[in-house]
């Protein structure tokens, strides 16, 4: 027969271990760390460190792409480069330099990024069927679109994941700039539907280049605590 002092050990190492399975649970409606949990604290950074190695990458896909783009059919092509009709994203408050960046608020650049992530989600999908549709479209640019589509939906989905984590309970009211250039990227005359996919891609190598630095400061910033 168990006797009495067993089974309170017992009692209390399943409610400890119920404990720690909701708190596993319900991770995403807790504080940053609760109570400076070690596993909480290796969680956000976790989090931060997929983020950041997603958006480097989101970059250099994105840089990779605008450069063959521009290799392959703007040489010699002094039209694409002075034509540059700025970009759907402009209307964005963003910080103009690093030390704006550095002031502005956490919650701000972690709605700011999600904002910019968000209006780049209607131009990507058009440009990977668009991009077939260019003359002799290179493999290299058609797949870069695609995986480009993907990655902006992991990096929406991470950044989701880290607001519920840094800011519980907030509310998801994300701004995002509507984008209106298709009609642009079907134009009938050759010149000026390149010089819209030069645009594109020069803004979404901009933009990427945003996000990019935005999510390593708050790296920095949240999941290692300026000890960067």
């Amino acid at each position: 027969m168990e006797s009495k002092g067993s089974s309170c050990k017992a009692g209390s190492l399943l409610l400890l271990l119920v404990s720690n399975m909701l708190l596993c649970k319900n991770v995403a409606s807790v504080p940053v760390c609760l109570n400076g949990a070690v596993s909480c604290e290796k969680y956000i950074k976790d989090l931060f460190d997929h983020a950041v190695m997603q958006s480097h990458y989101y970059h250099v896909l994105s840089t990779e792409m605008f450069k063959e783009f521009d290799r392959r059919y703007t040489q010699g092509r002094e039209l694409f480069t002075n034509t540059f009709n700025g970009c759907h994203t402009s209307s964005l408050p963003t910080p103009e330099d690093k030390e704006q960046a550095q002031q502005t608020h956490s919650e701000d650049l972690l709605n700011l990024i999600h904002s910019i992530l968000l209006s780049w989600n209607d131009p990507l999908y058009h440009l990977v069927s668009e991009v077939r549709g260019l003359q002799e479209a290179p493999d290299a640019i058609l797949s870069r679109a695609i995986e480009i589509e993907d990655q902006n939906r992991r990096l929406i989905e991470g950044m989701e994941k880290i607001t519920s984590q840094v800011h519980p309970g907030a509310k998801e009211n994300h701004i995002y700039s509507v984008w209106s250039g298709l009609p642009s990227l079907q134009m009938a005359d050759e010149e000026a539907r390149l010089s819209a996919f030069y645009n594109l891609l020069r803004c979404l190598r901009r933009d990427s280049h945003k996000i990019d630095n935005f999510l390593k400061l708050l790296k920095c910033r949240i999941a290692y605590n300026n000890n960067c």
